[in-house]
């Protein structure tokens, strides 16, 4: 019965920490695709694009490339799940908004930087 509760709170602190990752990601990608969006229509927009990506063109595609491999990078994780830790409710949270939560910010700008760089070296935007 115990096992049967230690796996029930690990499946719960893996969708929790999926979940943070997944609004805080939303998150980080909006700073790439807004502004590129209605940048033509709003230059005001243009001081969101703190990622200072190239183009609408390349900011949307980079974002678009992004997702399609974090979620593939993703699968690992759901599949084996969060380790659980006999720690409080508490500190359990906390450890997955620093981890999920602001790596799902961090993560998002560096790679959607870097795929933009990518796609403007070799021109494919």
């Amino acid at each position: 019965m115990i096992d049967i509760v230690e796996i029930g709170k690990q499946l719960l602190i893996t969708r929790g920490s999926l979940t943070t990752f997944s609004i805080a990601n939303d998150v980080a990608k909006y700073f790439a695709i807004i502004p590129a969006l209605f940048v033509a229509t709003y230059p005001q927009l243009r001081a969101l694009n703190i990622m200072r990506l190239h183009s609408p063109q390349s900011a949307v595609l980079s974002a678009v490339i992004f997702n399609a491999l974090v979620i593939v990078a993703l699968i690992p994780l759901a599949l084996r799940g969060v380790k659980f830790r006999a720690l409080g409710s508490a500190a359990i949270l906390r450890r997955n908004v620093w981890i999920y939560g602001v790596g799902g910010i961090v993560v998002p700008f560096i790679f959607i930087k870097l795929i933009d760089l990518v796609l403007v070296s070799l021109h494919a935007y």
